[in-house]
């Protein structure tokens, strides 16, 4: 690695050998090597000068003497506000453009006894933004490294982060979203944000420095997978070499599972040393003492605490093969199940002669893949469709399936789907687990011996409407008289599959809509007006949103007035508008609509649940905190019975939750989860730690929030196993955010971890010991 030369001050030099603890890397692992004389150095905080061009959010800066001269201390005020932040700003846009592959690296310091947790933006002077985010380990100093430019950033691989490209020891900062390649020639910013945590965080940075990679490993996407479905470029805790070294750890584990329940708990794993409430033979909820809370089918208090996604459909993926499209089965029109809910899917028999390379990038990331007349074939799958990656369709391979093959050392699949359901709910159990979470198998629904959340989507073909940002998938119309019928058959298959069982808690139908997101008013509204664009005759929902302008404001002419706008009469407004400018009044309306919309969406889907599964909670749609509005949140909490988010951040922060108290409804997080890469996989996820203890704290931490949250009713981590290492088939999610690995082997702090919260969840949450 080179250091591009600049303008740095001569004879200076930074002397940055230190021992690094950080996640992946032993003890002694020597900092990158000293910036050179005359390295490009963007701010190196020598001189009070340089604080001109630090702004900051919420936190206070200072300038700090170390053992290289000065640095720039940052202290967050992260505990009492949701966001803080830094931003390191050009006096006038910085211009990197004659650089081929290079980034940015800078010094970090953490003198905190806990890991921080950071996003990082690099912004242009257009608004497009580069995002990425990494974990700086407690009492830990390390160079960081902000790939900018490079192979990498032109490669679609199907893989959310991929491994460095450039051989170098700096600390890689995980890909995120965004725009991968800003305009370099006008550059604007570079921000480090601390976002929903429960301490203050400190951070020293210094030496901002542009470096350039002196070679490329043209083979770093090559080799990458061993026949375990593990990193064969990386050494690691529990990775296996043999199947007789995997059979002997699932032998050591089985012996020490129990399938029982801990002491404290019923049938259904309430409280049963608490008081017993009224019991209906179904799950309800119920204010006991100014706190929201399930009760189970017995009377007793209940909590969920449960791990989401278990099941088979997302452990596939892409191999890079494909077959001729003449001999794949390809979706009906009524299908109810996702294409990547419906399971490995695998390709017909007659298809197989057929198989060619459809992407050697994928392909030549596996060492090893199967003959499909071999047992082990019995492990491929097909997607016909995918949401983003390197191809639009192909096969896939569950390497988690196979390891389970090899542990219960049968090449029957059914008998090990057996055997694996019957080891997955004694984990629940000798872990201390309440209940499953979200996007459970149906399969473990028959079983009727643990509580479980059932789940559906709403598909058909019913007419649609943008929110602007529809990560997922547009929006359906909830006006749209098609979507009541679908959903009504939804519910209906859902009910069937879970026969009136007690063990169901709820049901989540649908997840992570793109309702609309904070920070701007189009952006909060853009479900109205761009609907408001559309034709009412071809949108329910334009023709419901015209209907109540007309009943508000009779004639054009005083909507005109209010809304201070030149529509030309009811026909005009009818036909479509789109509006440009946007007042107090417009505002107001807008905000109508969407609690209306929202408002239809909801009662739909519950006059389904009340006709065919009236004796099960609704759970409503798993609100993404990044979408969702005041609006939709209080329309949910009118008709849901318990209201869900997702929410990925390291607690449940009071600035952020402030809302739970006005709606007054119980609720429950759907979805959280962190990771290290200390697993061998390549990406954390979505909330890092920095090595397996730090999972387990960060564990600890989130969950205890939420018991403590007099409204939230549970919290369900995603997922109970790792995401593939190459990605899963349908986003390319390659995280580390398992409670088991690929080889189905528990990462062992995390569980304790989970076991310790167990213990005392009713007892802290309802006795506050």
């Amino acid at each position: 690695m080179k250091h591009i030369s600049a303008a740095k001050a001569s004879g200076i030099i930074f002397s940055l050998v230190t021992t690094l603890f950080v996640s992946g890397c032993e003890n002694g692992h020597q900092k990158r090597d000293a910036i050179a004389q005359n390295s490009n150095v963007i701010f190196d905080f020598e001189s009070e000068h340089s604080l001109a061009s630090v702004q900051l959010e919420h936190a206070a800066k200072s300038l700090m003497t170390n053992q290289d001269g000065k640095g720039l201390s940052i202290q967050f005020d992260s505990k009492a506000h949701h966001q803080s932040s830094v931003s390191f700003q050009a006096d006038s846009a910085w211009n990197w453009t004659q650089y081929k592959d290079f980034g940015v690296a800078l010094d970090i310091s953490n003198p905190n006894k806990s890991s921080a947790f950071v996003y990082i933006s690099v912004t242009d002077i257009h608004g497009a933004s580069h995002n990425r985010s990494a974990v700086i380990p407690a009492q830990s100093q390390d160079t960081y490294l902000i790939e900018l430019a490079g192979k990498d950033l032109q490669v679609e691989s199907g893989i959310r982060s991929n491994p460095p490209s450039w051989p170098n020891k700096y600390q890689s900062i995980i890909w995120r979203y965004g725009n991968k390649n800003i305009d370099l020639a006008n550059v604007a910013a570079i921000t480090f944000k601390v976002i929903g945590v429960n301490e203050d965080k400190t951070l020293v940075f210094d030496n901002i420095t542009l470096v350039e990679a002196e070679n490329i490993d043209t083979n770093y996407l090559t080799g990458l997978v061993d026949k375990y479905g593990q990193n064969a470029k990386r050494d690691f805790e529990n990775k296996i070499s043999s199947d007789q070294e995997l059979l002997a750890i699932s032998q050591k584990e089985q012996a020490l599972l129990t399938n029982k329940n801990f002491a404290d708990r019923g049938k259904y794993n309430g409280w049963k040393d608490g008081p017993k409430l009224n019991a209906t033979g179904f799950y309800r909820v119920e204010k006991y003492q100014g706190k929201w809370s399930l009760v189970d089918p017995e009377g007793y208090l209940f909590f969920s605490n449960g791990l989401a996604n278990v099941r088979m459909a997302n452990t596939s993926t892409i191999t890079g093969f494909d077959f001729d499209q003449n001999y794949i089965v390809q979706r009906e029109p009524g299908d109810l199940t996702p294409e990547d809910s419906i399971g490995l899917n695998r390709a017909p028999k007659k298809a197989w002669p057929t198989r060619y390379k459809s992407s050697p990038l994928r392909a030549d990331m596996f060492n090893w893949l199967p003959n499909y007349e071999d047992p082990m074939g019995q492990h491929y799958g097909y997607r016909r469709e995918v949401h983003s990656g390197a191809v639009e369709r192909g096969e896939t391979y569950s390497f988690y399936q196979a390891n389970l093959a090899r542990k219960y050392q049968t090449d029957d699949v059914d008998l090990a789907q057996q055997k694996w359901r019957e080891t997955t709910v004694k984990r629940m159990q000798s872990w201390g687990f309440t209940s499953f979470g979200n996007w459970i198998d149906p399969s473990y629904y028959q079983m009727e011996n643990y509580p479980y959340f059932a789940n559906g989507w709403i598909i058909g073909d019913f007419k649609t409407v943008s929110s602007g940002n529809d990560y997922w998938a547009p929006l359906p119309d909830p006006f749209d008289s098609e979507f009541e019928q679908r959903a009504r058959v939804t519910v209906k298959q859902i009910a069937k599959e879970v026969n009136n069982s007690p063990w169901c808690i709820g049901v989540f139908i649908d997840n992570e809509k793109s309702w609309g997101q904070m920070g701007s008013i189009r952006s909060q509204y853009a479900i109205p007006l761009n609907a408001l664009t559309l034709d009412a005759n071809s949108s329910p929902t334009k023709a419901h949103f015209t209907a109540l302008l007309k009943q508000k404001y009779v004639d054009i002419s005083k909507l005109n007035k209010a809304w201070d706008s030149q529509i030309a009469d009811w026909d005009a407004l009818d036909k479509g508008i789109s509006i440009e400018q946007i007042n107090e009044a417009m505002v107001s309306d807008l905000s109508t609509m969407l609690y209306e919309f929202g408002l239809q969406y909801f009662q739909v889907v519950d006059r389904a649940m009340q006709t065919y599964m009236p004796n099960h909670l609704y759970m409503g749609v798993r609100f993404a905190d990044w979408g969702m509005t005041p609006e939709l949140r209080q329309a949910a909490a009118e008709v849901a019975d318990v209201v869900s988010y997702n929410y990925y951040k390291e607690v449940i922060n009071d600035d952020f939750w402030q809302f739970l108290e006005a709606l007054d409804k119980p609720s429950i997080i759907g979805e959280f989860h962190n990771g290290a890469v200390d697993s061998g996989l390549l990406n954390p996820g979505l909330v890092h730690a920095s090595d397996q203890q730090d999972r387990g704290k960060k564990y600890a931490e989130y969950v205890n929030s939420a018991i403590d949250n007099p409204y939230l009713v549970g919290t369900h981590w995603f997922q109970y196993i790792d995401s593939p290492l190459t990605g899963r088939a349908l986003d390319g999610e390659n995280y580390n955010v398992g409670f088991v690995s690929v080889t189905d082997i528990p990462y062992q702090p995390l569980v304790d971890a989970a076991k310790d919260v167990n213990k005392n969840i009713y007892s802290r949450r309802y006795t506050n010991e």
